[in-house]
């Protein structure tokens, strides 16, 4: 009679081994996707913290860097108030402005004007936050060829 087959190895479980799927994933793809999500973000979230189109003066001052982000209350070039990017009537924006900071003396508020808006309508909206209580408001420029 025959002798019953047997592994090369000549036991159980010696010898050739099934061949298994490899069921690790790679996360070098992944890491390096989010890599470049994370810089895309980085760099176009800036870009778009306010939705208000307004054609600021330009001047010659340097930046301010700063930790948080600053409230921003714009002015259109028509006279219209905009508490970051949602438009406000001039007699809602210090209670919107008050809910907003919680009612934080020391929260920085920067003020956008159109440069074809008069002077006067600008400083209405800087005395009436300064009136609220906020203490620091300030005016934003742009720098004149991108200069940093």
């Amino acid at each position: 009679m025959a002798a019953p087959l047997m592994n090369a190895g000549g036991g159980r479980g010696r010898g050739r081994r099934a061949a298994r799927s490899v069921s690790d994933i790679n996360v070098t793809p992944l890491v390096d996707v989010m890599l470049v999500l994370l810089i895309v973000f980085m760099i176009t979230a800036p870009m778009m913290t306010t939705a208000v189109p307004i054609d600021l003066p330009r001047t010659q001052g340097r930046t301010v860097n700063q930790d948080k982000e600053p409230l921003v209350v714009s002015v259109s070039a028509e006279g219209r108030v905009y508490v970051q990017s949602k438009a406000v009537r001039f007699d809602e924006m210090i209670p919107k402005l008050k809910a907003i900071t919680g009612a934080n003396p020391d929260a920085r508020i920067f003020v956008r004007g159109d440069k074809a808006l008069e002077y006067g309508k600008i400083m209405e909206v800087m005395g009436a936050i300064s009136a609220a209580g906020f203490s620091k408001v300030a005016l934003v420029a742009e720098l004149p060829n991108g200069k940093r």
